[in-house]
């Protein structure tokens, strides 16, 4: 299994904002993926600004690529994350699942 990481940043003041329209777009695609295995949405509130870091499980990269292109590294985006994201790469990290036990 393959962990594929993103993390993003906006105004405190749009925070919830942001978490329902990362759930009405890419929560939802990843959902609708084949091959994804799972979605968290990690969400950390500090003075003025909220950070949102994904975490999302996938079978191979063959599944990841179904969602992301050719490119896997690449970061997805959709036409409204403009409109609230302060800090965003333009990259993503993956990480194999080591289970134990």
């Amino acid at each position: 299994m393959i962990a594929r990481v993103w993390s993003g940043t906006v105004a405190a003041a749009d925070g919830d904002a942001y978490a329902g329209y990362l759930e009405k777009t890419g929560v939802a695609d990843y959902r609708a993926t084949p091959g994804n295995r799972g979605v968290q949405v990690l969400r950390r509130d500090l003075e003025d600004r909220t950070e949102f870091v994904i975490v999302t499980l996938w079978d191979s990269t063959e599944a990841i690529a179904a969602f992301a292109g050719d490119d896997i590294e690449a970061a997805v985006y959709y036409d409204e994350d403009d409109r609230y994201l302060l800090d965003r790469g333009p990259r993503v990290a993956h990480y194999t699942v080591t289970t134990f036990g």
